[in-house]
């Protein structure tokens, strides 16, 4: 039995090695690239593509900043409709599930789609991060308010206070500095978000990325990688800066 057994799992690898095409004299030459690609990482040249990596850097950077701000935007009201302390259990129903089919796709799908949409671009690259924002966000704006202290909001609804005022007074004060945390949290996910999404063509420093690499300049791809590093590393330390300032 465990000899057959062994047998069967040996022959399965031995099919399974064969579908997958290897071929030495492509691995031969892969194996040669990368030398050439580590080599090109310890020689990183900002100069030679300087326009267009600043270009790329500018691009993520609007992408992230407008990305974020638009999301926060949409999240807001569609957490307080997915607060299931707030409102009827058809509008809970409803935004839960805007919430979840925004969730439920990788940011490099989102992508890919909305290049398809409406071509190579930032704009594609946009849409993409507004729709992580959105999903992100209002999930965890509603679950914050679901665990707010109910005491204030019972107090005005008791004294008959209509639900803008309950949102107002009631659970605001509670939650804003988590939204502000969480915001600052979500523009530091953006920022390296676009830097992915560019790779499937939808703009930022991703896709300059994407052309040096098919032109094989692998200097001007560890330059990227480093400023891109350093921009995270910057980003780091501006939102924990300001979330000691804020919160």
């Amino acid at each position: 039995m465990r000899l057959g057994l062994t047998i069967g799992v040996l022959a399965y690898l031995v099919l399974a090695l064969a579908t997958l095409q290897l071929d030495l004299a492509r691995m031969s030459e892969g194996i040669a690239r990368a030398g050439e690609f580590f080599g090109g990482w310890l020689r990183p040249d900002f100069l030679t593509r300087w326009g267009e990596i600043r270009d790329g850097l500018v691009e993520s950077l609007a992408m992230t900043a407008v990305a974020t701000a638009a999301g926060l935007a949409l999240s807001i009201p569609l957490g307080l409709c997915a607060a299931r302390n707030l409102v009827s259990a058809p509008v809970y129903f409803v935004s839960r599930s805007l919430l979840a089919v925004s969730r439920g796709f990788h940011e490099i799908l989102l992508a890919i789609l909305f290049v398809a949409m409406f071509g190579f671009g930032p704009f594609a690259g946009l849409a993409t991060l507004v729709v992580g924002t959105v999903g992100f966000l209002g999930k965890l704006f509603a679950e914050a308010i679901e665990e707010i202290d109910r005491r204030p909001l019972e107090a005005l609804t008791a004294v008959g206070a209509p639900w803008t005022s309950r949102v107002l007074f009631g659970v605001v004060p509670q939650v804003i500095p988590r939204v502000l945390g969480l915001s600052l949290y979500r523009l530091d996910i953006n920022f390296r978000e676009s830097a992915v999404i560019g790779l499937v063509g939808a703009g930022g420093i991703g896709a300059t990325l994407t052309t040096a690499f098919s032109r094989y300049e692998f200097e001007t791809v560890s330059a990227i990688l480093i400023a891109i590093i350093a921009l995270v590393f910057g980003a780091e330390l501006a939102s924990g800066h300001l979330r000691r300032r804020l919160l």
